[in-house]
């Protein structure tokens, strides 16, 4: 799984209240709690990316930051109808604007020119994710794209802004419902049509994901996915109802302990549902969000509860310098651990993260996100874009020093510019894994277009029958001591193999062709052991099964011994089963690989080409994702299949000769036992 974005902040206080005050009228004043909250939710995420399997669930922590993201944006839109009588929807997107944009474009510039320097599997589709993410479209161009969230083979440089596409998105559309919403007096009314809506965008959520619909559309999707923002946006306009001066039951000391105990235990429920992983089923989608999204509710409300200590324990220093800092560490986190993650192993982060790039991403995290926070981000906030850019001019001719730092940072930025422009010119239009899919996917069409289009078996003219093929090579036999002679092992012709498999065979499929000529080659993408019975029994129907079958089907997934089971007894006892095992960089590959050798010591005529083995010692001839071959990595596989074809034949071999050798032995014992 992939990042999320925070929300932007809160604006800069010009005072902060008690612990846990909720302010009500104009100004900037703080709410309580909320830095460290984002604290909390901003190290889920990063610990999940980082540091996986720790906190298998920290996804959740994007849900988190957009029930904070509906809070205080209601929160600020009301404070200031409150105070002025009238929203400035320009002047709402012009903060949003200076808020998001300028790390945004800072990010983007460092890290796609970082990926140009690396080249590879890391440039793909970088121009899409760019425009994604300049234009906070992130998600639905990923959507548009076909991207999976879930899809550990790709390295999307700037997946985890997605979360700030729907953001922005809210920030773009909520403030103009928010006006129409006003019009409504009866404020019962507007928070229980907010209420709808979350309830509605939930029940979409596991509509869309429901019967095995797609989680990245449910996940990625705003309307789906809008229930943690309208969340938030409800309990604003709950507290709006609380009068300025709170009624006193509120400020009971019994009160206020147990809202800080309930704000405790929220927030360790918290931390407990992050432990829990995800599913591809309503049970996280939207179950595990909208509990996520119940909870942080839960926390801001005890944050922000008159007189409760728990907004100020929240805020502690160290986490409210995180909590500040969030929107940068979210930012750069998952650019950097990619980044240093592709350049050290070759593999995407989803796939496997060292420990040691986990520490060292974090550290440079912090670092990146300070740099942002001081320079880019807290200037511009402040003064403005127009008041930034008579900053750094004043800088120009203050003095030399100055002169030249200004000049300094302002010629790297173009050279950023120059290189995230290179690299999305230069930018590969698949993966290497996704090439040799497709040329063992070319490989395949042409040689049926060649089948198609031949001439046919050739007939010999005096006979008048098809003419036999060519003999092939045969290997040294054993005496026999049969009376009559018997055919020695052959090297198998491929008119006689079936292969089944997955997208690792379709890569294969060019050398095993090559090998093989005439092979009969059923292989797709993501296909699992599970589909393996059908095709086997679709073949055997048709009278399309060939003598020796060999079956790749165990790198998407653990295998279920029986679909294993009905692929052997559909083979029959007369034909061969070559089972290959997996390689790949994924939890289950072990398992599959104990059960695949399992299952051929118990069963006659079945037989295991150890692809693990031949191909872990020579992992430079697989493509960028460490599981499909490359042409070299092929003649690998075809070379550890052939090997067990020839054991195959010499077992079949030598099953048939038992028979005759039998009957020789009985001849010779009736005769001896003739009277002479």
């Amino acid at each position: 799984m992939t990042p999320h974005s925070p929300p932007s902040a809160a604006p800069a206080p010009a005072r902060t209240p008690a612990p846990g005050a909720a302010p009500r009228t104009g100004g900037a004043a703080r709410f309580g709690g909320l830095d460290g909250l984002r604290a909390v939710a901003v190290i889920l995420v990063m610990i999940y990316h980082l540091f996986p399997p720790a906190f298998a669930g920290g996804f959740i922590g994007v849900d988190v930051f957009f029930v904070i993201s509906g809070f205080l944006i209601t929160s600020l839109l009301l404070r200031e109808r409150a105070a002025t009588g009238r929203i400035s929807l320009l002047g709402f997107w012009q903060r949003r604007a200076r808020r998001l944009l300028p790390a945004v474009i800072v990010m983007i510039a460092v890290s796609a020119t970082a990926a140009w320097l690396i080249g590879g599997d890391v440039l793909v589709g970088i121009g899409r994710q760019a425009l994604g993410a300049l234009t906070f479209t992130y998600n639905w161009v990923s959507i548009g794209a076909g991207s999976s969230y879930f899809s550990a083979d790709t390295p999307e440089l700037f997946r985890n802004l997605w979360s700030l596409g729907i953001e922005e998105q809210f920030y773009l559309l909520w403030p103009l419902l928010f006006l129409l919403l006003m019009l409504v007096r009866a404020r019962w009314v507007r928070i229980a049509a907010v209420v709808l809506a979350a309830l509605a965008s939930a029940a979409w959520m596991a509509a869309l994901v429901g019967d095995g619909g797609d989680p990245t559309r449910a996940y990625f999707g705003t309307d789906a996915h809008a229930f943690g923002l309208l969340g938030g946006v409800a309990l604003a306009f709950v507290w709006q109802a609380i009068p300025a001066t709170p009624p006193a039951w509120m400020l009971r000391p019994a009160v206020r302990v147990a809202v800080t105990a309930t704000g405790g235990l929220a927030i360790a429920a918290l931390l407990a549902l992050a432990q829990v992983p995800a599913t591809t089923t309503t049970a996280t989608f939207p179950g595990a969000l909208a509990a996520a999204s119940l909870l942080s509710l839960v926390v801001i409300v005890a944050g922000i509860w008159p007189g409760a200590p728990f907004g100020g324990v929240l805020d502690t220093p160290p986490l409210r310098f995180i909590g500040e800092r969030s929107y940068g560490l979210y930012l750069w986190h998952w650019p950097l651990v990619v980044l240093l993650t592709v350049w050290t192993t070759g593999l995407s982060p989803a796939v496997r993260v060292p420990i040691w790039v986990g520490v060292a991403t974090l550290v440079l995290t912090f670092a990146a996100a300070e740099v942002s926070y001081r320079l880019i981000e807290t200037p511009i906030r402040t003064l403005g874009f127009r008041g930034s850019f008579r900053r750094w001019g004043h800088r120009i001719v203050e003095s030399a020093a100055t002169r030249w730092a200004t000049l300094g940072a302002a010629a790297v930025f173009v050279l950023l510019i120059v290189g995230a422009g290179s690299a999305v010119v230069s930018a590969p239009a698949q993966t290497s894994a996704q090439d040799v899919v497709q040329a063992g996917i070319d490989a395949l069409a042409e040689a049926e277009t060649e089948t198609d289009a031949g001439p046919g078996p050739t007939t010999d003219p005096e006979a008048g029958a098809e003419a036999a093929p060519s003999p092939a090579p045969s290997t040294p036999s054993a005496p026999m001591i049969d009376l009559a002679p018997i055919a020695p092992p052959r090297i198998v012709p491929g008119d006689e193999i079936t292969a089944i498999g997955d997208s690792v065979m379709l890569a294969a499929a060019p050398a095993l062709m090559q090998h093989y000529p005439g092979i009969q080659i059923d292989a797709a993408v993501s296909r699992s052991m599970w589909a393996g019975p059908g095709i086997v029994q679709a073949l055997a129907d048709a009278g399309q099964l060939r003598p020796f079958v060999i079956v790749a089907l165990g790198t998407n997934g653990a295998i279920d011994p029986g679909p294993l089971a009905e692929v052997r007894a559909i083979a029959g006892p007369d034909r061969q089963v070559i089972l290959v095992n997996a390689f790949a960089p994924r939890s289950w590959i072990e398992g599959v690989n104990s059960d695949l050798d399992a299952f051929a010591a118990q069963h006659p005529h079945t037989r295991v080409a150890d692809w693990s083995a031949a191909i872990g010692a020579q992992p430079q001839l697989l493509a960028g994702d460490q599981i499909h071959p490359g042409s070299g990595g092929g003649e690998v596989y075809a070379q550890t299949v052939g090997a067990q074809l020839v054991l195959a034949e010499a077992e079949r071999v030598e099953e048939a000769s038992r028979p005759r050798e039998g009957a020789y032995i009985l001849e010779r014992e009736l005769t001896f036992a003739r009277p002479q």
